[in-house]
């Protein structure tokens, strides 16, 4: 029995768009690095306190500042405490994945519905005018069109090679499509992971500052000797500051979770077709190359 040569790889196939996992694992760390500037220097301005004094530089990471403007929203949030950066952060990070995740969908929906895609392929292939099937591949520019076009150069071989029976054609064209498919999945579900975990923890972590910034606020009422109504007003501002957090939390979560099942709707759309595509090219020539 002839033994199936597996084709020659094309350098433009998908697997050298593999680039380096550096830029994921950087880009959570600067959004959390940005989120505590952004917390720092620009909640924690001095212009959204009544006192206007300058942030204490000797007290260097958490500064602490008092007297908030009544109409200053930032103010209030930087008075929730320490991990309101680390949810800003956490919200930029989902937004910086759901950018990227958006265009690299978009890049591997590629031109045009992918049913009408397949429908000419089947067309041509039903004409047995390969090169015509190969040209729409190379016009559709997106994952299945890399898949049909890996299974196509592979169909393309196969015509004239007397050595194979149909049955082992046929075996080796899914072979190539399977290998194909095999490189272009990851790249589309890549750094969904972020997206579904934040969507997971950021509620936590909302109400971690809650807690601890309630925490704070009976702390200090049990510190405070006068009591009466100012104890009580003192208590619901440090709550009503703790709840930014779960704000926050609850917002960033809500936003990873819409993304999360939008992107992984369209990454479906796209796999149907992949699968759709592997079924075509072994169907046509299993039936016109007997």
């Amino acid at each position: 029995m002839a033994d199936i040569k597996p084709a020659a790889k094309n350098p433009t196939s998908p697997k050298a768009k593999n680039s380096s996992n550096i830029v994921s694992i950087l880009a959570p760390i600067v959004c959390i690095i940005a989120g505590y500037l952004i917390w720092r220097f620009y909640f924690g301005a001095s212009s959204n306190f009544s006192d206007k004094l300058p942030i204490n530089k000797t007290q260097g990471f958490w500064p602490t500042r008092e007297n908030p403007n009544a109409d200053s929203v930032f103010a209030k949030m930087y008075l929730g405490g320490i991990i309101v950066p680390i949810l800003i952060g956490t919200f930029l990070t989902m937004i910086t994945f759901a950018v990227e995740r958006f265009f690299a969908v978009i890049k591997a929906s590629g031109s045009g519905n992918p049913k009408n895609f397949v429908r000419k392929v089947q067309m041509h292939l039903a004409n047995k005018n390969i090169d015509a099937a190969i040209a729409e591949c190379d016009k559709q520019k997106g994952s299945v069109g890399n898949v049909m076009r890996a299974g196509l150069n592979r169909y393309k071989e196969l015509i004239n090679n007397n050595e194979l029976s149909t049955d082992q054609k046929v075996l080796a064209i899914q072979k190539e499509v399977e290998e194909a498919t095999a490189l272009e999945l990851p790249m589309l579900e890549k750094n969904l992971v972020f997206l579904s975990t934040i969507a997971s923890i950021a509620t936590l972590l909302g109400l971690l500052g809650t807690v601890l910034g309630m925490i704070r606020s009976f702390s200090a009422l049990g510190e405070d000797s006068g009591g009466g109504g100012a104890a009580a007003s003192k208590l619901s501002v440090g709550i009503s500051e703790a709840l930014y957090n779960t704000a926050l939390g609850i917002g960033t979560s809500a936003f990873a979770i819409v993304f999360y099942n939008i992107f992984t709707t369209k990454i479906d759309a796209i796999t149907y077709g992949i699968d759709e595509s592997g079924f075509t090219l072994t169907q046509s020539f299993a039936s016109q190359y007997k």
